[in-house]
């Protein structure tokens, strides 16, 4: 009789787990939405933003000034203001008053700007008209029908403003995935100062905020913990919180010790693992696996360690690119920064080193206190900087930056 020994997989490569998690998250996109302008903003446009009418929809006056027809002294024959259909000028020398924004009457050759005019004795306007056209054309920024921006794009101020411009009272948006938070750790105090072996919990407070950068839906209520360390414990919490949630986090518990039940509980509500562990410090070890319903309803647990900095390099690592796939998003392409200072490799292993970014310069500056366990280094930081396998990372040298998430709408680099 043999005995096999299993042997774990090797953790997957960071590039290929973001990847690989963005793709699952991609075929699992949340259904669309119809939604108010003024109520979409962090929301993700599921069909492409395209215009209603030739912008600008009739010729506009760019100035406030005379709209005049043929050569002057013109005769006045009344005013034009933004929100009315004027009649056409139909004979030469004669011109009317018109407010900027306001509909360029039929017939108009030129519009003297109002301070490059003069009035004569008996009531005409004289004035040379500049040589270029004083007022925007139809279909100057965009004709009908025209494609503005494509699905998949992030909605924020300027985007809604766009889409009032085109004629549009609502955009049809992915819905935002609902996230909720299970906090694993018998350890951990919820409130007051830590001692006596206990520690406070500060993921808790702090992950479902990123969440909701991230652009999703978290309730007071979809936060629970800490869950007790048993299995039967495990296995209700996440039931309970998956039944109305796309995503479910989970701090602590990633390991194999004597009460962590993460693995053994998704084996037990039948999940299977999309990555079970990642090649990159801080962060080590981490997961996301997914189930499926009968009904093919589609939903996530993400699997973040206990130690506070390990947790949030997990959620930029596969819970940014997974909620981006979920929305119909692009997966974001990172920015790169010249490094200030050095930042030691971690051999095999991705080294995800917390950094404040001088925007001006483009320049990433190497922060203390960035231990695993501590978050005073992600408190003043803006991102990470990614240093790749068997490499090091020298002062002047240029790498990728995972920048940490903004509160919906706001841009970064």
């Amino acid at each position: 009789m043999s005995t096999e020994t299993v042997t774990a997989p090797p953790p997957a490569g960071w590039e290929e787990a973001r990847s690989r998690v963005y793709a699952v998250g991609l075929a699992a996109a949340l259904p669309t939405v119809g939604r108010a302008l003024a109520d979409a903003d962090g929301y993700t446009l599921a069909e492409p933003l395209t215009t209603r009418t030739d912008l600008p929809a009739f010729p506009t006056s760019s100035v406030d000034g005379w709209a005049v027809r043929g050569a002057g002294p013109w005769d006045v024959l009344g005013r034009v203001l933004a929100g009315h259909t004027p009649a056409g000028l139909t004979a030469d020398g004669t011109t009317v008053e018109i407010a900027t924004g306001a509909m360029v009457p039929a017939g108009t050759t030129a519009i003297l700007r109002i301070e490059e005019s003069a009035r004569t004795p008996d009531g005409r306007v004289t004035g040379t008209p500049r040589p270029n056209p004083e007022w925007r054309e139809p279909g100057e920024e965009a004709v009908a029908g025209e494609e503005l921006l494509p699905a998949g794009t992030p909605v924020d101020p300027a985007l809604i403003g766009l889409a009032a411009s085109c004629g549009h009272d609502q955009l049809r948006v992915r819905r935002q995935p609902r996230a909720a938070l299970l906090v694993f750790g018998d350890e951990l105090l919820t409130a007051g100062p830590p001692g006596s072996g206990r520690v406070r919990d500060a993921l808790g407070p702090a992950v479902p905020s990123w969440l909701r950068r991230y652009g999703c839906q978290v309730r007071p209520s979809d936060v629970v913990g800490p869950v007790a360390d048993t299995l039967p414990a495990h296995v209700a919490a996440l039931r309970g919180a998956l039944a109305g949630a796309d995503l479910v986090c989970t701090t602590g518990g990633t390991m194999h010790g004597p009460v962590d039940h993460l693995h053994p509980a998704l084996e037990a509500l039948g999940a299977d693992h999309v990555v079970n562990t990642v090649a990159v410090r801080p962060g080590f070890p981490m997961l996301l696996a997914r189930l499926v319903d009968a009904d093919g309803r589609v939903r996530f647990v993400a699997g973040l360690p206990g130690n506070p900095q390990s947790a949030i390099v997990a959620l930029v690592s596969l819970v940014a690119p997974l909620l981006a796939g979920l929305q119909g998003r692009a997966l974001p392409a990172l920015p790169q920064a010249t490094l200030a200072g050095p930042v030691p490799g971690r051999g095999d292993y991705t080294h995800l080193a917390l950094v404040r970014l001088d925007r001006a310069a483009g320049t990433a500056h190497p922060v203390r206190h960035v231990g695993s366990a501590m978050l005073r280094g992600l408190a003043g930081a803006d991102g990470f900087a990614v240093i790749r396998p068997g490499t090091s990372g020298e002062a002047g040298a240029r790498v990728p930056v995972v920048p940490l998430p903004l509160l919906p709408g706001e841009r970064t680099w």
